[in-house]
Formats: C-alpha cells, sequence, structure tokens
C-alpha cells in the first residue's frame, strides 16, 4: 500500500502544469551568430525544418577547414603573402587570402581565410583596426608626458596622410580617420613613447609617428609596431602562429587527431558577428544562394535597429551565413509589411545545392510541370496548339507583354465596361505629352525579353542570326542576278 502511495505521489511530480509565464531562454551564450537568439525580433514561427546543413561548429573536417578562418600571429620579417603561402602549403588547401596587408616587420593579427571564406576577405579589409606602436622622438620633450597626450589627442578625427617613401601604393594625398588614441607608457630619457590607436583601414601608423613628431617640434619615427586587433578578431581571442598550424597539422597526419585542427581555424561566421541578423526559413536558403532576394514570406526572424541599405547576414535557423545582403526595409517595416523584398544578395558565402531546391513547389507550378511533361505546354510552359481553353484564360503569366494583363490594360483603354474606361477617359485628358513610337516600341522590346531563360536567350539569337545570314545571302543573290 505504501509502495502505491509512493508511485503515485512520483507520477504527480512528473505532470506538466500549464503556467500563465513563459519561462525565460538564456541564450548569452549560444555560439557565434545564434547569440541572443531570443532578442531577435519574430516575424513568424511557422516554417518546415529541412534535415539539410549543420551549425559550424559541427561540420565535417573537410567542411570545416574549407569553410575557416585563422587569427594568425604574424611573425616579423617576412612579408604577409609569404606567411599566407606557407600557410596554404602547411594546411594543403586550394585557396588562401589575408584581410589587410601587413608590413614585413610589423607583427600581429592578420585574418587568413580559407578556401569558402575567402569570399569576406573584401569585406573584413575595410574593417577598423587597432595598433599598439613604439614612437621614438629625436629629442626631449620639455613637457614630457603630458605634451604628449595632448600631441596624440590633437591627432584625432580626420587626417590628411601621404603614404611613406617605402611603400608599395602611389603616394596621393588622402584622408585617414583616427577613431581614438592612448598613451600607455613614456620615458622622457630614453626619449620612447607606447601608444595604443584605433583607426580606419588603410591609415599609415608610418606617417602618424612622423607628424607627433613635427607636432612636437622635436621630430620623430616610428619604432616598432603591432596589430592588435583586424576587424572582428582580437589578439587575445584565439590567435595563432605559424609553429602552431604546423603541428596541429603534423597531428592530424600522424594521429588523426582532428581536435588541435578545430581549435586553431574558427569557422567563417565568427568574422560576421558584428552585423546585424536576418534569420531565413530553410526552404528559401537555396533560392538565396542561386542570387534570389530574399522576400517577405521567408523570412523568420530579424535584428532590431535595421536600416535601409544597411549592410546585413542572412543565416539559416542553424546559425550558418548564408550570404552578406542589403537591407531593402527597416526594421520598422519588416515588423508590418505583408509582402516586398528584404534583402537583396552582395555576396553569397554557402555554396549551392547544401539546402534543397524548394521553389516551384505551388500547386500552379505543380500543374505547370505536369502540363509541359504531357505536351500540353511548350518546354519553356507557353500555350501551344494542345493547351486547354481553360488554362488560357484563368493563368496568368506575368512575363508575357501580350498575356492577361496586356489584354487587360488594353481593355481599359479602348473604354470596355467593367474594365476601368472612366478611368483611361480621365488618363487619356491629363495626358499631354505624346509617347514617341520608337521609345515604345523599345520598351515593349524589352518587356518582351525580360523574362526569358538562358535557352530562349540563346534560341532567340540563333534565330535571329539564321535570319541575317538568309538575308545576306539573298542580297548577294540579287547583286549576282543584277549584273
Amino acid at each position: 500500500m505504501a509502495l502505491v502511495k509512493q508511485q503515485q505521489s512520483g507520477a504527480d511530480d512528473q505532470i506538466i502544469k500549464p503556467e500563465a509565464v513563459t519561462p525565460s531562454l538564456n541564450t548569452s551564450d549560444w555560439p557565434l551568430l545564434l547569440k541572443n537568439w531570443d532578442q531577435l525580433l519574430v516575424r513568424t514561427g511557422h516554417f518546415t525544418p529541412i534535415p539539410a546543413g549543420c551549425t559550424p561548429l559541427r561540420r565535417d573536417l573537410k567542411s570545416y577547414v574549407s569553410s575557416g578562418v585563422i587569427n594568425l600571429d604574424k611573425p616579423s620579417n617576412p612579408s604577409s603573402h609569404e606567411v599566407v603561402a606557407w600557410l596554404k602549403r602547411i594546411l594543403r588547401v586550394d585557396r588562401t587570402g589575408h584581410s589587410g596587408t601587413l608590413d614585413p616587420k610589423v607583427t600581429g593579427c592578420l585574418i587568413v581565410c580559407i578556401d569558402r571564406a575567402t569570399r569576406l576577405v573584401k569585406s573584413q579589409q575595410g574593417a577598423g583596426k587597432e595598433y599598439v606602436c613604439v614612437l621614438r622622438l629625436h629629442g626631449k620633450l620639455p613637457g614630457g608626458e603630458a605634451q604628449l597626450a595632448r600631441a596624440l589627442e590633437t591627432l584625432t578625427g580626420a587626417l590628411f596622410q601621404r603614404p611613406p617613401l617605402i611603400s608599395a601604393v602611389k603616394r596621393q594625398l588622402r584622408v585617414r580617420t583616427i577613431y581614438e588614441s592612448k598613451l600607455l607608457e613614456f620615458d622622457n630619457d630614453r626619449q620612447l613613447g607606447v601608444f595604443w590607436v584605433s583607426c580606419e583601414a588603410g591609415t599609415y601608423i608610418r606617417t602618424l609617428c612622423v607628424h607627433l613628431g613635427l607636432l612636437l617640434g622635436v621630430g620623430g619615427h616610428m619604432q616598432e609596431l603591432r596589430r592588435v586587433r583586424s576587424g572582428a578578431m582580437k589578439e587575445d581571442e584565439s590567435m595563432v602562429t605559424l609553429h602552431d598550424c604546423l603541428d596541429a597539422q603534423w597531428l592530424y597526419d600522424n594521429q588523426r587527431d582532428e581536435s588541435y585542427l578545430r581549435s586553431i581555424i574558427q569557422p567563417l561566421e565568427s568574422l560576421l558577428t558584428m552585423y546585424k541578423r536576418i534569420v531565413v526559413k530553410d526552404s528559401a536558403v537555396n533560392a538565396v544562394t542561386y542570387g534570389a532576394k530574399l522576400m517577405i514570406p521567408g523570412l523568420l526572424r530579424y535584428e532590431a535597429g535595421i536600416e535601409v541599405h544597411e549592410e546585413v547576414v542572412l543565416i539559416t535557423t542553424k546559425g550558418e551565413a548564408i550570404a552578406l545582403g542589403i537591407a531593402q526595409m527597416s526594421t520598422v517595416e519588416l515588423s508590418s509589411c505583408d509582402h516586398g523584398v528584404v534583402a537583396k544578395v552582395k555576396r553569397c558565402i554557402m555554396e549551392r545545392d547544401l539546402y534543397p531546391r524548394r521553389w516551384g513547389m505551388g500547386p500552379v507550378a505543380t500543374e505547370k510541370k505536369k502540363m509541359k511533361e504531357s505536351g500540353k505546354l511548350d518546354k519553356y510552359g507557353r500555350p501551344n496548339e494542345q493547351t486547354p481553353a481553360q488554362w488560357k484564360q484563368e493563368y496568368k503569366d506575368f512575363n508575357d507583354p501580350n498575356g492577361p494583363q496586356a489584354a487587360e490594360g488594353a481593355a481599359v483603354k479602348e473604354g470596355i465596361p467593367g474594365k476601368g474606361s472612366e478611368m483611361a477617359k480621365k488618363e487619356d485628358i491629363e495626358m499631354a505629352e505624346p509617347v514617341a513610337p520608337n521609345a515604345s516600341s523599345a520598351e515593349d522590346k524589352k518587356r518582351k525579353h525580360e523574362g526569358e531563360t538562358a535557352e530562349e536567350k540563346a534560341e532567340r539569337k540563333r534565330k535571329k542570326k539564321e535570319k541575317k545570314e538568309k538575308r545576306a545571302s539573298k542580297a548577294a543573290a540579287d547583286d549576282e542576278d543584277s549584273d
């Protein structure tokens, strides 16, 4: 009896009772682009997950390496290109690239992108940089440390710079921005100062040191330089040396231990954590990788504070980066609009067909495919002599200039009752300037070929070429007859 009561009490403990308060979800420790997932604004929660793709940290080793980046501590003396070439040979990969060249004597943070991640090189080259510099002055300062700190503060903001003599670029005057600078240490007896600077990409710290010397009236030059941040990567965040890369590859080749390779290489998504995110439905992912615009029906979640024409990152529900895009709607519009373009693709990152194709799955598209197979439509989906009359009446082809929309527009212009004749009359009265016939025909021609596929375009060009050849041969034959 006691045992039965104990079992009943245990069953009562396991019952899930309804609560008025939704338990909070802590996503602050989720990795990479999934961080603070619960803070994203929700457009809809309804979508069908597709068993394709995986979270960036769980990719198989080959995909992980080919979609990875390395935060490399560049040694002094070799050039950036030499270091990247060595790394390519060590890891035995097809392509490597770096985001922002460092001079041979400069050390520090050099982001090396591997294979697929090289698509992000351009986006990282323009990101901000931070340096720690050792400045050598050519004389003692009467004001000491305070004088140097004031001079550093003066040289903040937009500055004119000309590249130094030992540079590989054209020595042209340019404007570069110093965001912030801070004096770390100064020894007036040894005439050495150490300062930290945050600046725009392309700023010459060597030139900044010369300007500091001129401003202080004693002269100066750069003694030593180290880059401590490049874009999203810092020197205190998983920075590795060339020897670490060599050891990790040796361990994998000889002992099949991939843990060291995974520790030195980070997923390319780690470079995109500074961008605002737009989460895409699984069914729309492959269309975006083929260059399609992201529309409202494919949107799941989005970040607050998105502005029109701002650069954003499109991600999957698993946290994979699909593409860099240009937002076409602000956050306010995304929450209120029911149709329209969310973002245009700027740079596609994910490889195609990783997710299955999901376009052309609607009822009309499915019926159209069946009719093409049975011969009731031609291979381009256009009506032929076997097409049912009902299909011709009901189907609207928005790419066809002679389709129902054109007929409807003509009916409106002719003033057919029930087709908006009054509006057409009003338009005719208000229209003062006639349209040139050549302009309208060119516009019609452009509209006619607007939605054609590559096959249709090739076929049209072939027929056009044949007609031209026939005309030329006919003209040649006529000339011979006249002779």
